[in-house]
């Protein structure tokens, strides 16, 4: 069946909901990340006792979306010129351009980290665009080094690291998410990720890998989450408050 778009008041608000109809005997409702309601019912069940469960469950749904919305990506763009401070890592560096050395040599342009800055070198001073396609890059390369690392150590906080193996890692900029997991298994890093403090980064990840095992975000899902990650919501606000 085709799901449908319902929705049911609560005090002055309005809560809307994606029904959909399961060969199933139990009412399960989800709240995804971009703050989507999901309701699966069994098929025979009354629409009118469908949104009596989902009034019931209002305050949780509310308390949800507004979790889920403190948790999108929303850092301001950074500007690309000297001075400007990034994060990496949970620490700030500030962007450092070094003109002196030749535009057109081999080894130029460049981006290394010096001392808390992120010189880069081989392009103009004023060159913003430049600056930032090179930091862009270089950012994107560390991702790339690192994040796959973390895959594979935050599966070991699972009794069965063999059942949280992705299908695959993809690096992907989604303006709303730090990260997803397809329902192939396939999982997705925002690259932006690598600005964050490892630890919730880590926390990131192994949110995503319990998805693996419970695809929605039901009580088992979060009872899943607690038992590997016991401090996950300390490193959740760390990532809120540092990354805002």
């Amino acid at each position: 069946m085709m799901p449908e778009t319902r929705q049911v008041h609560y005090g002055e608000q309005i809560i809307e909901y994606r029904l959909e109809r399961r060969e199933r005997s139990t009412l399960e409702i989800t709240v995804e990340p971009d703050g989507l309601v999901r309701v699966a019912a069994p098929i025979e069940a009354a629409v009118e006792d469908i949104a009596t469960r989902v009034r019931r469950r209002a305050r949780w749904i509310l308390a949800q979306q507004r979790t889920f919305a403190r948790f999108h990506p929303r850092t301001p763009p950074r500007r690309y010129v000297p001075g400007e401070t990034h994060l990496y890592l949970g620490r700030q560096y500030r962007i450092q351009v070094s003109p002196n050395e030749a535009v057109d040599g081999p080894d130029a342009p460049r981006v290394r980290m010096v001392r808390g800055f992120l010189e880069v070198t081989g392009v103009a001073f004023r060159d913003t665009a430049a600056i930032e396609r090179h930091i862009t890059l270089w950012f994107r390369q560390r991702a790339r080094l690192h994040l796959p690392r973390r895959v594979e150590l935050n599966r070991q906080r699972f009794p069965d690291p063999t059942a949280v193996e992705p299908a695959g890692l993809r690096l992907l900029r989604m303006p709303t998410r730090w990260g997803s997991m397809s329902p192939a298994g396939r999982l997705l890093l925002n690259p932006d990720l690598i600005r964050a403090p490892m630890d919730s980064i880590d926390y990131v990840i192994t949110h995503e890998l319990c998805h693996l095992l419970i695809p929605s975000h039901s009580r088992n899902f979060y009872e899943l989450q607690e038992t590997v990650m016991p401090d996950w919501q300390r490193r959740k606000e760390r990532l809120e408050r540092i990354m805002a």
